[in-house]
């Protein structure tokens, strides 16, 4: 599955057990050695995040490196305590744990976002707020268009691009304002 990432969302319901159903085409990006096991743990803004397991170990060999630096050890033990390895059953169920479940105030509904590299689970009303936020322009310090323009400049740093203006060659979501 070299190249693979995760994208799209989708609604789900959890059951009265805290189970939900993960997407057909999320569980697929998930397995690994014949099994779709993954690792469950607090993601960032306000989200869960399941990452498979080759992702989580990459994560551990890095960290690994600064475990006994006193400026990360509250995060250490937060991500790490947070952390709880599942795996889908039959049908495609997830249980997500209580303490996950409190942490970030999920409800009824989640939304299962695939970002990248793992996939998130958002309560939906604070997913719903946030795209609408973004969407509306409701925070001063980035809208939509700036996001977007940040992020695509990522594919270009290091370029010697001083004064270059932005192209739809350069980012496919850029359109010239017509103010």
């Amino acid at each position: 599955m070299s190249g693979h990432f995760f994208s799209g969302s989708d609604v789900a319901k959890l059951d009265e057990k805290g189970r939900f159903v993960l997407p057909q085409e999320m569980r697929y990006g998930l397995v690994e050695e014949g099994k779709c096991e993954f690792v469950i743990g607090l993601g960032l803004g306000g989200c869960l995040a399941i990452y498979k397991k080759s992702v989580i170990q990459r994560i551990v060999e890095k960290f690994k490196q600064n475990q006994h630096a006193a400026k990360f050890q509250k995060f250490f033990t937060l991500f790490f305590s947070t952390l709880h390895q599942a795996e889908c059953d039959k049908v495609g169920r997830v249980s997500l744990p209580a303490t996950l479940r409190s942490a970030v105030g999920i409800g009824k509904e989640i939304v299962v976002a695939g970002v990248m590299d793992k996939i998130e689970l958002w309560p939906k009303e604070v997913y719903d707020r946030n795209l609408r936020d973004l969407l509306d322009g409701a925070s001063s310090d980035m809208t939509l268009a700036k996001m977007t323009e940040k992020a695509f400049a990522l594919l270009h740093e290091g370029e010697d691009d001083a004064g270059i203006e932005p192209t739809a060659e350069m980012n496919p979501l850029y359109f010239e304002s017509t103010k």
